[in-house]
């Protein structure tokens, strides 16, 4: 009987290989001719746009550019992991014949229209597979629209890399017995990667740290019950509260040092807030480099702002690293991968959390 269920189970599974190539980088299909095209530069600034918020910029995806010349280079083309095939609707390419011989009758007339140009595609040929096929009536339309609907362009691939990351933070293992601590004691918990330790533990914060001498990461969070309002959270709220945290917990070698906000160059290295629902619950993304005072060490950082109602509890939780020999492009995504797996415990009514917090603020005191 177990047999032939996990048999039947298998039967409703994707059997098909995975796609191949890197996680981050992107095959841009289209003619030769048109690689320097309005719509190429297009592509370009949008999905490898630099990512401002991290020390050094890096470009949000790795872009290649490739011609289809036989049928063997569509072959290799599908079997990408990430891949866009852009051409104009009626462009006498390969591509461009390629394009029309997947769109429906109906796609194309709602092209030739003007409503429509972009269709992201999850496993066409291939598991964990995502496809864009970008299309319009000329150059210059279509490029004008990949500028219009940059930043929904680069959700669709962006929610499909961080699942993807997920796979590959945990595969090796996770910290489940971190996670039912923070469970039982706190009444949230996270997915915790692999050799990160419980660090400091206390009433209304913790922290966690994975030690290496040239990748150095932490984690963190914050929390604050009887919250029934939070209409004052902004980016100068959090990053106020951040700091005043940081001041206290996340400190250097000296005495005088400890971790604040890198804001003295906003031009370069800009602070982005924006807002989120995450799960369902509102919340805020903040992202920037951070710095320590009286050291010359600084990196990136990723904060989520949450709010759970049903506990009437604010959240704050920050990932943050010091690699100074590493690119940071990776490391952000995978902390994104880790934040987005936040989850309060919504069995436990207002009240209980709050004796979760007077529990450990008791023993604490011990």
């Amino acid at each position: 009987m177990l047999i032939f269920l996990t048999v039947l189970t298998g039967c409703n599974g994707d059997y098909r290989m995975d796609a191949i190539g890197n996680n981050e980088h992107i095959l841009v299909v289209m003619d030769s001719t048109k690689w320097h095209s309005k719509t190429a530069d297009a592509i370009r600034d949008v999905f490898a746009a630099d990512i401002k918020t991290l020390p050094h910029p890096e470009p949000e995806y790795d872009l290649s550019f490739m011609s289809l010349r036989n049928t063997s280079d569509l072959d290799q083309a599908k079997k990408r992991k990430n891949v866009i095939f852009a051409a104009t609707l009626n462009e006498n390419t390969n591509t461009g014949k390629f394009i029309r011989a997947l769109l429906s009758k109906g796609v194309k007339d709602r092209v030739r229209e003007g409503r429509n140009f972009a269709f992201p595609l999850r496993d066409k040929w291939y598991r964990n597979q995502w496809t864009m096929i970008l299309t319009g009536n000329s150059d210059d339309s279509l490029a004008a629209k990949i500028h219009e609907s940059g930043s929904q362009l680069l959700s669709t691939i962006h929610q499909i890399t961080l699942q993807r990351m997920q796979t590959y933070l945990y595969h090796r293992g996770e910290q489940k017995a971190i996670e039912d601590t923070l469970w039982e004691k706190h009444g949230f918990k996270f997915r915790v990667e692999h050799d990160y330790q419980l660090n400091v533990d206390t009433t209304n914060f913790v922290s966690l740290r994975w030690y290496m001498a040239n990748n150095d990461r932490w984690i963190w969070v914050w929390w604050k019950d009887n919250v029934d309002n939070v209409d004052n959270l902004n980016q100068k709220w959090i990053n106020t509260k951040r700091d005043s945290l940081m001041k206290i917990y996340i400190r250097g070698t000296r005495d005088s040092s400890y971790v604040t906000t890198e804001d003295r160059y906003p031009n370069r290295r800009p602070i982005i807030t924006k807002t989120l629902e995450m799960h369902g619950r509102y919340a805020l993304q903040t992202m920037g480099t951070w710095r320590m005072t009286h050291d010359a060490m600084g990196g990136p950082f990723v904060n989520y702002t949450i709010y759970a109602p049903e506990q009437r509890r604010l959240y704050m939780i920050e990932f943050a690293q010091f690699a100074p020999k590493y690119h940071k492009r990776r490391f952000m995504r995978q902390f994104q991968a880790m934040g987005w797996t936040f989850q309060p415990d919504t069995t436990l009514t207002p009240d209980q959390v709050v004796k979760l917090d007077k529990k450990q603020y008791e023993k604490s005191s011990k």
